[in-house]
């Protein structure tokens, strides 16, 4: 039985769509790091070894360093956050995100909308690497 072990993800629930981005490239990791392909393949070959291997070592590198470095506005230091607190929706048993002081606490308002821009800029950059990775699928081998 083979187990892909997800070093990238902490124990617990996740999303399908966040498991499938993250087993994806943690094939790419396994790949570079314990098949050592860069001293078993001749990648100079031909023109579709060299362009693999460069896609290869690009998509590890943002794998592995530049994604990593992401930072959330909502972890800047200092940023004062609003406490949480739930309340029930009347008539229902249902409980919501009671809503905060947008102006007591604006820089962290502020700081919510940056991090929805960026996610979803994130996100878009994710998939995009995705795609990457598919295309190269074929040369994922020694």
């Amino acid at each position: 039985m083979k187990v892909l072990k997800i070093s990238s993800l902490e124990k617990g629930f996740c999303d399908r769509d966040y498991l499938l981005l993250h087993a994806a490239f943690q094939v790419l990791v396994d790949f570079v790091e314990k098949e050592k392909p860069g001293k078993a393949i001749n990648w100079n070959s031909d023109k579709g070894h060299r362009r693999a291997w460069k896609e290869i070592e690009s998509l590890y590198k943002w794998w592995t360093k530049v994604r990593p470095a992401r930072k959330s506005p909502l972890d800047e230091k200092g940023l004062k956050k609003p406490p949480f607190r739930f309340k029930e929706v009347p008539g229902t048993n249902v409980s919501q995100l009671a809503p905060y002081n947008k102006k007591r606490y604006a820089k962290y308002d502020k700081a919510i909308k940056k991090e929805m821009v960026l996610g979803n800029k994130w996100k878009e950059e994710d998939t995009r690497n995705l795609h990457r990775l598919i295309n190269i699928r074929d040369f994922l081998w020694t």
